[in-house]
């Protein structure tokens, strides 16, 4: 009887390891046959974009089959055309991932005017960092906490408004009964950082962290500007004193309308794939990302870049990804509301 059950255990950890060998053998031929090509939601130079470039030179290393891998530019509507793409006409074979804007993943559930896709049914991979952006103001006005913006009005540059810049402010508002005007009409980031140290406006709160320190360094080691609060689920190490903005909600309820928004700030620089890929080959995908981003050679190469990496994993960012589409629809309510536009400073 024992030979008999000891004999049975061999014959399915045989076919067991024949299936593994045979998947990975599968794996590694369709990868040397086929290129990997990442769509880009932006244009060439953006930092989507340049994140994507440093990931092609590295991810394919860490594929079987070692394939070569190809940045294509799909850039418009804020990175929505790509992830359309992906959903509807990309290949389901493996051979094609997109990288696109951290708050795509909430934008079926926030605001679904040209969505053609379904998060939770995204082949999420992962993303090489998280983010933290920061509330800021100059040194010389009367901003030095976010309480002071709930006592007076407070203009902030924004780039547009659908970006961080006007996002954020504008969920505060609502949330927290800050006072933020917004002031559009900046380029983009560096025009927005100009504006506040030319005094036109008194500040800005979409402002990554890592895009702060590095570009304006000097701002930080001469406090030339006060760090008001935090946006994102995780402080940043380089500010253990400053405040979340989740950690400002007077009620629970409001707490987790902030996190519904601020949630994408995790996975920073999404990849993902179509659904319905091969499982062996979006696994292949997965582990490849996920050794990639502990790969020496690829964290010397994102941080000579000015990258930080702090990587989230796709099980992660799928697991949060579900945990935000099952929000209750009061609190997604009150999210969606207070994104919407109401004219003020706009």
């Amino acid at each position: 009887m024992r030979k008999g059950l000891r004999l049975l255990a061999a014959l399915a950890a045989t076919s067991l390891s024949a299936g593994w060998a045979q998947a990975q053998t599968s794996v590694e031929n369709f990868y040397r046959n086929n290129a990997l090509t990442i769509i880009v939601g932006y244009s060439p130079g953006a930092a989507y974009d340049l994140y994507a470039r440093t990931v092609a030179q590295h991810l394919g290393k860490q594929i079987p089959g070692n394939p070569k891998v190809i940045v294509q530019n799909m850039p418009g509507a804020g990175s929505m055309n790509a992830v359309n793409y992906l959903y509807t006409l990309a290949k389901k074979d493996g051979s094609q991932i997109a990288a696109f804007a951290r708050g795509i993943a909430m934008q079926p559930l926030l605001d679904d005017q040209g969505v053609k896709f379904d998060a939770t049914k995204l082949g999420w991979i992962g993303s090489p960092s998280s983010e933290v952006s920061v509330v800021l103001s100059w040194k010389g006005t009367a901003f030095k906490t976010l309480e002071d913006v709930r006592q007076r009005e407070m203009s902030v540059a924004v780039s547009g408004s659908g970006a961080d810049s006007a996002i954020f402010p504008r969920v505060m508002n609502s949330i927290l009964g800050t006072k933020f005007k917004l002031v559009t009409g900046y380029p983009g980031n560096s025009e927005m950082l100009l504006a506040v140290e030319r005094g036109e406006v008194d500040g800005n709160a979409g402002t990554s962290w890592s895009t702060l320190s590095g570009s304006k360094s000097e701002w930080v080691s001469g406090h030339r500007i006060n760090i008001l609060a935090q946006l994102g689920l995780k402080k940043h190490p380089d500010l253990p004193d400053v405040p979340l903005v989740t950690d400002l909600a007077k009620t629970p309820d409001d707490r987790k309308v902030l996190e519904l928004i601020v949630s994408r700030q995790d996975m920073a620089y999404p990849f993902a794939a179509p659904p319905e890929v091969p499982e062996d080959r979006f696994a292949a995908l997965r582990a490849g990302f996920d050794k990639m981003v502990r790969d020496p050679d690829f964290i010397a190469d994102a941080k000579k870049q000015g990258f930080e990496v702090d990587p989230m994993s796709g099980a992660d960012m799928e697991s949060l990804v579900k945990k935000l589409y099952a929000s209750p629809p009061a609190l997604v309510e009150r999210a969606r509301a207070a994104l919407r536009i109401n004219g003020k400073g706009e």
